[in-house]
């Protein structure tokens, strides 16, 4: 090899070795929520983001009259109080909803709430009263204790509850922490159990149609959000994975390349 065609080669690794190293450290686009979104956009949201009941959930239906005797005959154990003293330390007053979709309550007897919203639920025990002459003035008061989504990788991780009966990705997200600068944005990925199967999808976080049009846009209970590290990240998972992506490691390599060229050369 003559050292023209060797200094050729140099040049050619450290040009290579910076276009490395400046796709590694990561664009702006790539970490910009939604940087396509103009100014003036009006967005469509999508509409049915509700909790809705599946088999395994548990739920709290507290009974409320003026006649609190009667009221409490349709309530479990001492649910009646349950709104003062607190769901969580009443789980002997939950219903668990079967593999059916049903619920048994006391004296109203099976119900089908499979597919319902707490609002829903809430609606329906009120008619069941009033239609057959049970109660003359019930307030129903329908509450998913426990439902949560999962947040892991590079964000907060954790076990997090719905603070509200709807929830979209974007705000479950910041409820975790939002993304670490580590983490992949264009690359969400929701794993979500639908029927027998866990069903995956991926969202764009940099791309506003991506974002709201995505089946995962509401987040659903049970629902593992999964933040994937970028590349530079994922390099420092081995003790010398990310030094080629220094400027020092490749200025060294050409100090070396020049050095063996002018010994050669001697």
């Amino acid at each position: 090899m003559t050292i023209k065609s060797f200094f050729r080669h140099c040049a050619i690794t450290l040009g290579l070795a910076t276009a490395m190293i400046s796709s590694s450290c990561g664009p702006a686009r790539d970490i910009v929520y939604m940087q396509d979104l103009p100014a003036d956009a009006k967005l469509r949201v999508q509409t049915d983001g509700d909790l809705r009941l599946r088999p395994g959930d548990r739920l709290s239906i507290v009974i409320h009259s003026r006649d609190k005797e009667l009221a409490s005959m349709f309530n479990l154990g001492d649910s009646y109080t349950s709104v003062s003293t607190g769901y969580e330390n009443n789980r002997a007053n939950y219903y668990t909803v079967d593999a059916a979709g049903n619920i048994d309550m006391p004296i109203l007897g099976m119900m089908h709430v499979e597919g319902l919203t707490r609002a829903e639920v809430s609606q329906m025990v009120k008619f069941r009263l009033l239609s057959g002459n049970l109660l003359r003035d019930p307030i129903v008061t329908t509450v998913f204790p426990d439902m949560a989504f999962y947040v892991i990788g590079e964000s907060g991780v954790g076990r997090h509850k719905f603070p509200d009966d709807k929830l979209n990705i974007l705000e479950a997200l910041s409820i975790s922490g939002d993304l670490a600068i580590s983490g992949k944005r264009t690359n969400i990925l929701v794993l979500r159990t639908e029927g027998d199967k866990q069903v995956p999808y991926r969202v764009d976080l940099t791309s506003t149609d991506d974002v709201y049009s995505s089946p995962a846009f509401y987040v659903r209970q049970g629902d593992m959000i999964y933040v994937e590290p970028t590349q530079v990240k994922a390099n420092t998972s081995t003790a010398n994975g990310s030094n080629y992506m220094t400027l020092g490691f490749w200025s060294s390599v050409l100090s070396l390349c020049l050095t063996i060229a002018v010994l050669v050369k001697k």
